[in-house]
């Protein structure tokens, strides 16, 4: 398939896109370009707005006029094209909330929320096609590929940033099921232990417990303790990445069917009883957009897998 050619586009910039920073806008709008491409654009002016240059830290307002260069793209490059229908489908039965401004979706696990570092594509670029009409549609935060639950998504720029700024400032109660091995003997407990990423970019990174590292604050609550498992529903007022994950490992407790901080002999054990993947799962999403608006709540259940799980716990 040869590449698409595109020549010059003059655009004006909506209300919905407003806010937004001038090289994000240009990320999103060529997904197939290598983002030195548009580095270079940026830097050589080829891309205008209002007929002059523009840093790539500008924040586009409505009603500006934007230049944008002829380019070639390559058709090979569209993630769409390489989806499979059973992702569609998957994603496609998973939606628990839409309106105007939010999409919530019980994301499945196994399934990237975007794409890079080996994925060809994520939630993100599913859930565009199977909503070609959006004009608008960005995820609001992330989940690892290995964990399944609620993923909320904003279709226009005021929402996105509304939440973004609720995610920094903790106005989002964030709320996981999770299954840690061993009898929990400590009761209700909050961990503050901070974390840093350590491994170079595009590389298999780990999170570790640092002193050097960001602050990471989670609370874990004990529902049920089984013979040789616990249940665990855990809060986190940060989201670092793999927090509960390395939280629960360094308490001594890992997450059962965690292949990265777990207990390795004991997942083979658990793959013989049934558990096929990371026991942890994004269960409640609950914050108000503004003070005095509406509060939203979101629940996903649990997937048939993991109930089959506890099930085998209580028999």
């Amino acid at each position: 398939m040869s590449d698409a050619y595109h020549p010059v586009q003059r655009l004006r910039v909506t209300a919905g896109q407003a806010g937004q920073r001038l090289d994000n806008f240009l990320f999103a709008r060529f997904r197939q370009l290598p983002k030195a491409r548009i580095y270079r654009m940026l830097r050589k002016g080829e891309v205008r707005v209002n007929g002059g240059r523009a840093r790539q830290s500008y924040r586009i307002q409505a009603g500006d006029e934007l230049r944008l260069p002829p380019v070639r793209l390559p058709a090979v490059a569209d993630a769409e094209l390489r989806i499979g229908s059973r992702d569609l489908q998957a994603v496609a039965s998973a939606m628990l909330y839409e309106d105007d401004d939010l999409l919530v979706i019980n994301k499945p696990a196994g399934l990237a929320v975007h794409s890079g570092s080996g994925v060809d594509y994520g939630v993100i670029d599913v859930l565009r096609k199977l909503r070609p009409e959006a004009q608008f549609l960005e995820l609001v935060h992330r989940l690892d590929r290995s964990t399944s639950g609620c993923l909320l998504l904003a279709r226009n720029r005021q929402t996105l940033v509304a939440l973004h700024e609720l995610w920094r400032s903790g106005g989002v109660s964030k709320r996981y099921l999770a299954l840690v091995a061993g009898q929990w003997q400590e009761g209700r407990r909050q961990v503050d232990l901070p974390l840093e990423r350590s491994g170079q970019q595009g590389q298999i990174r780990q999170t570790r417990v640092s002193d050097e590292g960001k602050q990471a604050l989670s609370h874990f609550e004990p529902l049920t303790v089984f013979d040789d498992a616990t249940l665990m529903a855990v809060t986190i007022d940060t989201g670092r990445t793999h927090q509960i994950r390395v939280h629960a490992a360094e308490l001594g407790y890992p997450l059962l069917g965690d292949d990265r901080y777990g207990d390795f002999r004991l997942n083979r054990e658990w793959k013989k009883r049934g558990l096929k993947r990371l026991f942890l799962h994004a269960h409640k999403l609950e914050f108000r957009l503004s003070p005095g608006a509406p509060l939203h709540r979101f629940e996903a259940p649990l997937g048939d897998d993991l109930n089959r799980v506890l099930e085998s716990l209580h028999g």
